[in-house]
This record gives C-alpha cells, structure tokens and sequence, in this order.
C-alpha cells in the first residue's frame, strides 16, 4: 500500500509496487506518458526466485557480474543483484525495450545510469529489505528511503540535518512527531542531493524545505523559488518512507522514450546548466 505523506505539486506520479520480472510494467510506461516519471518499490526477497532461476542472469547482469560472484555474504549478493534487475527492469519498460539490451553503468560516487540513453535518468536507494527506482525523461530524479520506525536524535543530529528555521520549527513538536517529521526531511534531502549528484557533499544544513515538504527553503525559512523541482514523499508497505525529487529540465515534452530515439548526448549536459 502506497499512502501520500507530504507531495508536492503532482507532477509525481505515486509509486507502485513490483513484485517480480512478471509485475504489470505498464504502468511504467502510463506513468512515464503521464508524468515523464516514474518510481517503483519493491523487496529483494520478492526477486530472489528470480535470481536464482534465471538462466540468463549472466547477461542480464552485463558489468556486474563480476561484482555479483565476487560478493561472499549470500544476502548482500541477492540484495544486490536483485536491486540491478529492479533497475533494468523498470528501465526497459519505460524504453519500450528488453532488460538485457540495457548497459547499466556508474558515475564516481557510484549513482546508476544507462550507457548511451542520456536524456534517461535513474535513481536507486535501498534500506532493510526494500528496493525502490525512480526514472525520468524529463531531467534529473533521486529517491530516498528510510524504515518509518527509525529513531533519528534530534539532539545528536539537529544541528548537521536542520537548518536553523527547521529546528525553530521541529523544537516544539512532541517527541514522535518530531522524529517522524525529521525523517521526512531527511529523506528529501538525501533524494534532492542525490538528484542533483552531491550525494553527502552538500551540507543538509545550508538548505531546507518548507512546512509540507513541497518546496525548497533558505536557512532561514525564506521560499526559494525552483518552479523546475517537484517534491514528495510516501509510506510504501506499510513500513517506509520513500522521497522523490524530481526536476523538470524543460528540454522535451514528447512522451516518446523507444530506446533507438533516445540517444541524446548533450542532454545531461545542459540539465547540469540549468541545476542551480
């Protein structure tokens, strides 16, 4: 079950759950018509069969096979390799293509991406035994995840995540609610740093959102004006938070993304212009 906690201004179509290679990949592709978006979730032990049946998971996995056979913990490896399938799964569905035609490579800091299919951008995060991917044709996504139970230290943490308005904010709340609204937060921060490909870089402190997560804020609480970014989070299974960010880069409105007319090599470059 999906339930919306905080969205921003609906251009972020809800995620749905995958539950394995046979799961309804329509709905990537209505989503991506829709939205040029789209974000999944789903649980590595609902691939694992999947793992260790495929015959061809050796091509599936292309680059990462190596990786794949050279990871002892059994766990970590079908963690692994299940997250992969997710991502190329999701990706062939919205590229009108096959899993296995897919080349998925790494930049420095290791963020997924689609060798040669530029104007394709793809975010993954996993936390427990939860597998989410987010894709867009539109400009640049990040997804973040985090268990809703887990216990953040306001007083450990407040002053490296919060900016000083967001702790004006959250001071007052009662304990379980301040805990829930800093996750939130966190979990916006890390998919708009990871959209933007500052991971842990940039400092959580020096930008905020505002009070229903939609939008970004100054340190101070001013509203910073990013008309282009779109933001929202989620409860999926029942047990986690899932944010989006998502950026629109203006560059294409057509819903085509066949894989063979996708092939924009100048696409991320001026997305990275446009970025503040």
């Amino acid at each position: 079950m999906t339930t919306p906690v905080h969205t921003g201004a609906g251009r972020i179509g809800a995620p749905f759950h995958v539950s394995g290679p046979d799961a309804p990949w329509h709905r990537v592709r209505a989503a991506m018509d829709r939205h040029g978006t789209a974000v999944v979730h789903t649980t590595w032990g609902e691939w694992l069969a999947a793992v260790v049946a495929e015959p061809a998971l050796r091509p599936l996995l292309g680059r990462d096979w190596q990786r794949y056979r050279r990871t002892a913990d059994p766990t970590v490896r079908y963690r692994f390799v299940a997250s992969r399938l997710v991502t190329k799964y999701t990706a062939a569905a919205a590229l009108h293509t096959e899993p296995v035609e897919l080349d998925l490579a790494y930049r420095t800091g290791g963020r997924p991406y689609l060798r040669g299919l530029d104007q394709i951008d793809v975010s993954l995060t996993h936390t427990d035994d939860l597998i989410a991917v987010g894709i867009s044709r539109v400009g640049r996504i990040g997804v973040d995840a985090e268990p809703a139970g887990r216990r953040m230290s306001y007083e450990l943490l407040g002053r490296t995540v919060l900016t000083p308005a967001e702790r004006a904010a959250l001071e007052p709340l009662a304990d379980a609610e301040r805990a829930a609204a800093m996750l939130r937060l966190w979990t916006l921060k890390e998919a708009y740093t990871k959209a933007l490909g500052q991971g842990l870089r940039l400092g959580f402190d020096e930008f905020g959102f505002d009070a229903d997560g939609s939008g970004l804020a100054a340190p101070d609480g001013r509203p910073v004006r990013r008309d282009a970014w779109t933001f929202a989070t989620y409860r999926v299974l029942g047990r986690y938070v899932l944010s989006v960010a998502r950026h629109d880069a203006g560059l294409d409105s057509s819903p085509d993304t066949a894989a063979h007319t996708m092939l924009d090599e100048g696409f991320m470059g001026a997305v990275g212009e446009l970025l503040p």
